[in-house]
């Protein structure tokens, strides 16, 4: 006879609640800025501000822009690594770990302190200042989230690539007479589609929510409007801190239905 797994489903209940109540809490908490009645005007304040917009859709942007960088850097190298050089599989694991143990602020002084002026060597400039323009700024910030991003997206991507036969589609594709372009971007994207759609999603929320490097690099990025807006007001931080999970969750949503029939990978035979 199976034991009724009470310790599980107890263990269950209790994580639900440590999760959901803290949220359920910050929900009340947006709805009270009338006083003694629910209202959703903390909601209405927050999306009536210019400032929400812009940030929002600049934030937005970025997470894009860092999700196309991620997955040209670090499916290839990640392909590669799986086909030709499994030795070095440890040493690119750990250098993928290292934003883990090195905080972003320590990222962001560096990146500051070495792009800040040009950078010459024998009196000849190799690179301009990037600091010195907002395009070049932005530039900087969407390279330092693809670094940040690098354990999610990475750990996606050879997760991906364990699931699959590497080799078998690779040496099928060439034996049809396909380069390496075409491999890459016509077999091994179309089978990563699960992989690469979660780490785009774990991405997408850490650039949205990221405050370090957008505030010393001076970008309008949702992250610190959002630390700005809670230390003078109390009710719309706790909206937009719901509206964000909201807008998670639906991403999460939408990643499940557009992976839904693609459980399966694609067997070549030859």
């Amino acid at each position: 006879m199976k034991r009724f797994p009470i310790w599980s489903w107890l263990w269950i209940v209790l994580g639900a609640i440590y999760f959901l109540l803290p949220l359920y809490g910050t929900f009340d908490f947006s709805l009270r800025k009338v006083r003694d009645t629910l209202s959703l005007a903390a909601y209405q304040s927050a999306f009536s501000d210019p400032q929400f917009v812009r940030t929002f859709v600049f934030s937005n942007e970025m997470a894009v822009l860092t999700i196309i960088v991620s997955l040209l850097l670090i499916v290839p190298t990640a392909y590669w690594v799986h086909l030709r050089l499994p030795q070095w599989r440890p040493v690119v694991e750990f250098v993928t770990l290292l934003p883990f143990v090195i905080p972003a602020i320590v990222l962001v002084f560096g990146m500051l302190k070495t792009f800040s002026g040009p950078l010459a060597v024998g009196g000849v400039t190799l690179i301009p200042s990037l600091t010195s323009s907002d395009i070049s700024t932005t530039g900087l910030l969407v390279a330092g989230y693809v670094v940040l991003s690098l354990p999610y997206m990475y750990r996606a991507v050879d997760n991906g690539l364990r699931s699959m036969d590497v080799h078998t589609l690779t040496e099928a594709a060439q034996s049809l007479g396909a380069n390496w372009p075409t491999v890459m971007f016509r077999v091994i994207f179309p089978n990563l589609r699960t992989a690469l759609l979660s780490g785009a999603l774990l991405t997408f929320a850490t650039v949205v929510g990221e405050l370090t490097l957008a505030s010393f690099l001076d970008r309008p990025a949702f992250g610190p409007y959002l630390w700005l807006l809670g230390q003078h007001l109390a009710y719309e931080p706790a909206a937009l801190t719901i509206v964000s999970f909201a807008l998670t969750w639906i991403a999460m949503v939408l990643i499940d239905l557009f992976t839904r029939g693609s459980r399966q990978q694609v067997v070549v035979a030859h």
